[in-house]
C-alpha cells in the first residue's frame, strides 16, 4: 500500500490549494473526492470580503473584521497569511488569463441578476464590466440560450441589450458548458464578433454571458474585442459556473504535473482512527473500496452542499470522522424568523472549530485529532455567502492548512 505525506480529503477550492501548496513543496499527495466542490456554483471571481466598501482598503477591513470577530477563520490565517494564500493562486493564473484585483480594494462588477456585486479578484474576461458607464454598454445574449437573457439583464443595468441569433449554430436549448465549447471554435467567435459589430451603436463597452471559453478564453476575449472594437467582459449566470470550471480545471493541471494521485469522483466512505490519530481512509471506487494512509490529513469537505455537515433532525454531524460540531443550540435555534434575515441564519455558523494551526477541537478547546486539519467551508464562525468571502476563506485556510501538516 502506498503511504502519502498528505491526505486531502474534499476537491473543491480549499482541497485544491491544500493539494498544490502541498506539492509545491515536495511533499507525495493524494486528493479524493465527489466532484469540483463549490467551484461551478460560485467560482466566478475570488471574494476575499464584501462587506467592505469598495472605497475602503482591503487591509483596513479585513483587520477591523477580524477584530470583531476573533473567531473568524481569517483571525487563523491572519492578514499576512491571506495575502501570501492570494499570491499563490494568481501565480498560478498568470496572463493572459490571470485574476487581479482594481488596486487594494474591492470593485464593483455587473451580474446576470443585473446587479452590482462587489469582489476582490476578477478574471480578465471580467475586468472591463468593473470599468462599464450605462450609457456606453451593450448587453448581449442569444435566442435560445435560456440562463440569459441580454434585454432583461440591460433593463437593470440601464444599458441597451438584445438577444442575438446564430441560427446555423443551433443554439437553441444549449447548455453553457456546450456554448462555452463553442466559443473556442475560432470560426464561431469570429462570426459572433461580426454580428454584434453590426448592430452596435456607439457602445465602447460589450457584456456577454460568462461563456468565453473553457480551454482560452483570453483568446476568446481578445478577438471578440478586435472584431467589435469595444471592450467585452463577462456577466456571471446561474450554475453551473464556466469561470468556476475553468478555474478547477487548471488546478487539476497543476496538480497532475506535479505528480498528485488524484481521486476525481471517488468519494471517501470512511476512516480509520486510533489515538487521536487518523491511521487511513476508505475511498469508494465501484465495485471496490481501497484504503490510502498517510501522515497528515485534511478535511476540505464542505458544509451541507458538499456533504462535510449533515443536519438531523436536532443536531449537525461531521459524518466522516465524527468531529464535534459547533452549532446554534437546538433546531429552533438554528434559524431567523425572515427568511432574508440582515442577520442571516445562525446555522450559518456551523462548522468545525479548531485550534491556531487548524487542528478540530470539542467544545472545551481540546484538539480531537491531532494529524487532521479542517479547511474551507467546514470551518465553523463565518458566514461565507453573506459575508462574500468564500473563495478567499478557502484560498488562505487550504494553504494555511497545508503549510501546517507539512511542518509536523
Amino acid at each position: 500500500m502506498k503511504h502519502f505525506d498528505l491526505i486531502v480529503i474534499g476537491t473543491g477550492l480549499a482541497g485544491l490549494t491544500a493539494a498544490r501548496t502541498a506539492a509545491e513543496a515536495g511533499a507525495r499527495v493524494l486528493i479524493a473526492g465527489r466532484g469540483m466542490g463549490a467551484l461551478t456554483l460560485f467560482g466566478n471571481t475570488i471574494d476575499l470580503l464584501g462587506e467592505i466598501p469598495p472605497e475602503t482598503d482591503i487591509e483596513e477591513g479585513i483587520l477591523r473584521w477580524i477584530g470583531a470577530h476573533p473567531e473568524h477563520p481569517y483571525a487563523r490565517t491572519g492578514m499576512e497569511g491571506i495575502e501570501t494564500a492570494l499570491s499563490e493562486f494568481q501565480r498560478l493564473f498568470p496572463p493572459p488569463y490571470s485574476f487581479a484585483a482594481e488596486g487594494r480594494r474591492n470593485a464593483l462588477f455587473p451580474t446576470g441578476a443585473g446587479t452590482m456585486r462587489p469582489s476582490y479578484l476578477i478574471p480578465v474576461t471580467m475586468a472591463a464590466g468593473a470599468a462599464m458607464t450605462p450609457g456606453e454598454t451593450l448587453i448581449v445574449g442569444f435566442r435560445g440560450f435560456k440562463d440569459f437573457q441580454g434585454d432583461t439583464v440591460s433593463l437593470h443595468l440601464k444599458c441597451r441589450g438584445m438577444n442575438i441569433a446564430l441560427p446555423r449554430y443551433g443554439l437553441e436549448g444549449m447548455t453553457a458548458l456546450a456554448l462555452a465549447r463553442l466559443m473556442d471554435e475560432a470560426s464561431f467567435r469570429e462570426r459572433l464578433g461580426e454580428t454584434i459589430r453590426r448592430q452596435m451603436g456607439g457602445e465602447r463597452f460589450i457584456g456577454l454571458p460568462a461563456v468565453l471559453g473553457l480551454r482560452n478564453p483570453a483568446a476568446v476575449l481578445k478577438t471578440l474585442e478586435n472584431t467589435t472594437g469595444a471592450r467585452v467582459f463577462e456577466i456571471p449566470m446561474l450554475p453551473p459556473s464556466i469561470p468556476g470550471t475553468r478555474v478547477f480545471h487548471r488546478f487539476r493541471e497543476e496538480l497532475i504535473a506535479k505528480n498528485v494521485t488524484v481521486l476525481m469522483g471517488h468519494p471517501v466512505t470512511g476512516a480509520t482512527v486510533r489515538d487521536q490519530r487518523c491511521e487511513g481512509i476508505a475511498v469508494q471506487n465501484p465495485p471496490l473500496t481501497a484504503e490510502y494512509r498517510a501522515d497528515q490529513y485534511i478535511l476540505a469537505t464542505g458544509r451541507f452542499l458538499g456533504g462535510g455537515l449533515s443536519a438531523g433532525m436536532d443536531r449537525i454531524v461531521e459524518p466522516l470522522f465524527q468531529i464535534p460540531v459547533f452549532q446554534p443550540g437546538q433546531r429552533e435555534a438554528w434559524f431567523g424568523k425572515r427568511f432574508f434575515d440582515p442577520e442571516a441564519h445562525p446555522i450559518h455558523h456551523a462548522g468545525i472549530a479548531t485550534d491556531a494551526d487548524l487542528r478540530p477541537v470539542d467544545g472545551t478547546g481540546n484538539v480531537v485529532l491531532e494529524n487532521v486539519r479542517a479547511a474551507g467551508s467546514i470551518l465553523a464562525h463565518h458566514q461565507a455567502i453573506e459575508e462574500k468571502s468564500r473563495e478567499g476563506i478557502d484560498i488562505a485556510t487550504g494553504f494555511l492548512a497545508a503549510t501546517r501538516a507539512l511542518a509536523s
